[in-house]
């Protein structure tokens, strides 16, 4: 292969590369009144505070709560949405799971891919949430690439 071919490869490649990159965006709706919306990462960062938020990439185990003064630095005490978004299998869901616990409604549903799914949690005793750690089937997945979740407080 001459050097002209293979360069004219590679650039193909990575064009098409940059075509497939993974981009998701978490998007907040704070119908309460009060409270900002937080999103924070695995590790702990402050990745939004009731800004849309755009990962360059898969966004793997975050977390969302609306802070109201009364939860922790990881949703203690608060309604918790746990969200993985990643091309070929997403996840999200609620917890109520101990030291989580019901401060307001809170629901998700995917946009621009798994569009009819999502679910709300308007009460303490809601079958939507995880209560404790064997309720799987509350999760909500979505195998489209590049899918977001609007994620709605008092709703």
């Amino acid at each position: 292969m001459s050097t002209k071919m293979f360069a004219a490869v590679v650039s193909a490649l990575s064009a098409l590369a940059l075509v497939a990159a993974e981009t998701h965006t978490v998007n907040f709706y704070n119908k309460c009144g009060y409270g900002t919306p937080v999103l924070r990462s695995q590790s702990g960062d402050v990745l939004s505070q009731g800004e849309s938020y755009t990962s360059d990439g898969a966004l793997d185990g975050a977390i969302a709560y609306l802070q109201t003064g009364g939860c922790g630095d990881n949703g203690e005490s608060c309604t918790l949405v746990e969200v993985t978004l990643t091309n070929g299998w997403s996840s999200a869901d609620i917890s109520l799971i101990s030291p989580h616990e019901f401060s307001v409604a809170s629901g998700f549903g995917y946009w621009n891919g798994c569009d009819d799914s999502g679910t709300d949690c308007s009460s303490a005793d809601c079958n939507e949430a995880f209560h404790d750690s064997d309720d799987t089937t509350v999760q909500v997945g979505c195998s489209a690439d590049d899918v977001n979740l609007a994620i709605t407080f008092c709703d």
